[in-house]
């Protein structure tokens, strides 16, 4: 596949053959020792090691646990849709993403300004975070609320 360079938050990193092969392995089990890929890479345990801090440096990438909310006591998970005052939206984003319920947060183009995801306990909790924090955020101007009744398809091993 060759190399290409990735700019991320301001920075510019080489992606080239290994860094993916690396990516593929810690998608497959995150806890892959670096031993292990770096024989089936056939390179240096230093290396391999030196790379997965570039990649999580630079935000390429991210090795996480992963959790399912409701075996957590998170029985409510909605996505909500906010029309925020457009002067303000980066501003208004990262006060909404400083709550603890909010796992996700993204600007968006279209009917909404921004597109949150958040975990809660049950529907009271969902309540509580609508009317005492999410719309005290100044700028916030409306809200459409989508309760998730199942969740049929959830990937984290997309990528190159």
């Amino acid at each position: 596949m060759g190399e290409y360079i990735l700019t991320t938050n301001d920075k510019h990193i080489q992606i080239d053959d290994i860094d993916r092969r690396i990516i593929a392995a810690l998608k497959e089990n995150g806890r892959t020792p670096f031993s292990q890929i770096a024989e089936e890479l056939g390179v240096s345990p230093g290396m391999i090691r030196q790379r997965v801090h570039r990649l999580i440096e630079h935000g390429v990438m991210q090795i996480v646990a992963v959790t399912n909310p409701i075996l957590m006591g998170f029985h409510t998970v909605a996505l909500i849709g906010i029309k925020a005052d457009g002067r303000r939206l980066r501003e208004i984003a990262q006060h909404i993403a400083e709550f603890d319920e909010v796992i996700y947060l993204v600007l968006t183009t279209g009917t909404y300004d921004i597109l949150v995801e958040v975990v809660c306990r049950d529907n009271a909790h969902l309540l509580e975070f609508l009317t005492d924090r999410l719309h005290t955020v100044e700028g916030v101007r409306d809200t459409e609320t989508f309760v998730y009744l199942d969740i049929v398809k959830e990937v984290y091993t997309w990528g190159p």
